[in-house]
Formats: structure tokens, sequence, C-alpha cells
């Protein structure tokens, strides 16, 4: 289901929001900033720390999360980006919006943790 546009224009717009996740293990919302980027009418999100933190562990375990954004709390379900190549398209638009760059793998190289923690939000 493509995002609607006027919820895809603040993920243009805004440089953090937050979003609230899910415990793997005891199911406790726990709230975050973090940054998002709009691009091909997705909406990504991505720990420059990999899965080493809390919020991409409990997105990884079950997919929950809601987006705040603009004064709305969209539902979402995260999907885990495991294509190397859409993980790896998340760089040039991070780099344009935050004025931030990770290290990026090439070719066979493995992903990056960055890499590794991106996910695709789809609001329910």
């Amino acid at each position: 289901m493509p995002v609607d546009p006027q919820l895809y224009e603040l993920a243009e717009k805004e440089k953090e929001v937050e979003i609230t996740t899910y415990g793997r293990k005891t199911g406790k919302p726990s709230k975050r900033i973090i940054w998002i980027t709009a691009l091909d009418g997705k909406l990504y999100v991505r720990s420059g720390l990999g899965l080493t933190r809390d919020w991409p562990k409990n997105l990884q375990a079950n997919g929950r999360a809601v987006l705040h954004i603009g004064g709305r709390d969209v539902p979402c379900r995260a999907r885990h980006v495991t294509d190397v190549a859409e993980a790896r398209a998340m760089h040039a638009p991070v780099k344009v919006k935050y004025d931030a760059e990770r290290p990026a793998s090439r070719g066979s190289e493995p992903l990056t943790p960055s890499e590794q923690a991106v996910f695709e939000l789809m609001p329910e």
C-alpha cells in the first residue's frame, strides 16, 4: 500500500521524528528520537550504530512501531531491509538531508552496521 502523500511529504521535511517500539522481551513501549528518510515512495529509518541499539532490535523482533510525526501518531509495520542494494541506497539521501555520512560497503563487502539496521516503515 502506498504511503499517504501528506505523510510522505512530512517525512521529507522533518529532520527528527519520534518512534515508539515495543520491547522484544517485555512488550513495553519505548520512545526514541530518530532520523527518517523518504525515498522512492517509501519511508525508511536506520540506526547509525547498527543493531546494537534496542529500538532496531525491537523492530527486528516484532516489527511493531508507532511513528510520531507532524502531530500524528501513525501505527506502522517495520520491514527489516535485507536486500544489499536497498540498504546501501540509504547513504545518498541521508548525506543530503542530514549532512551525515557513515562508511559504505561496496561490491562483495559485508554490509556496515548502519546498512544492517535499515527498516522500511509501512503505515497500517
